[in-house]
């Protein structure tokens, strides 16, 4: 999963500066290596704020790094078009379930995307509850998250489940 890690300030006190750390969860480490380009997160600095900080590639990164002073964005919700900050009801739903952004698959960004786009142009009130009776949340394993739609139910959304955008 391609990612990269963010701050909206400098740490006031070196001692907060902490470098990220991989929490060893997952099972395959040397497949989770950010492959996140310096060049590739130039051309996504415009969906983030002014002034945000981005820490330079470092591909010995893994997918699971925390740390106290920096974000870790996974880069697929500004590859399909989201901006930074999200929209209410994509940032409703991580705060609900208390996912970090880096946990959801990149399905599971394109499916709220897609819902995004239908309450903004569609009119349509689209909330927490109505997306629980049509997905279920399903680990993928190593800590990580995607929708899978409800048994003996048609796809909500056709095609934002396969690896194409379009």
């Amino acid at each position: 999963m391609a990612k990269m890690t963010t701050r909206s300030s400098p740490a006031k006190n070196p001692e907060h500066n902490s470098p990220p750390k991989c929490q060893g969860l997952t099972k395959n480490p040397s497949l989770e290596l950010c492959r996140f380009t310096d060049p590739e997160i130039d051309q996504l600095r415009h969906c983030l704020p002014d002034g945000t900080i981005f820490r330079p590639f470092d591909s010995s990164m893994k997918s699971d790094c925390e740390s106290e002073s920096w974000v870790t964005f996974p880069t697929s919700p500004f590859q399909i078009g989201y901006d930074n900050p999200f929209p209410a009801f994509t940032q409703s739903f991580f705060t609900l379930i208390g996912l970090c952004y880096i946990q959801a698959m990149p399905m599971m960004w394109r499916v709220l995307f897609t819902l995004e786009h239908i309450i903004e142009n569609e009119g349509i009130n689209i909330g927490l509850s109505e997306l629980s009776h049509m997905y279920n949340l399903v680990s993928q394993g190593s800590h990580r998250f995607l929708f899978k739609h409800k048994p003996q139910q048609p796809h909500p959304l056709m095609k934002v489940t396969k690896n194409d955008t379009h």
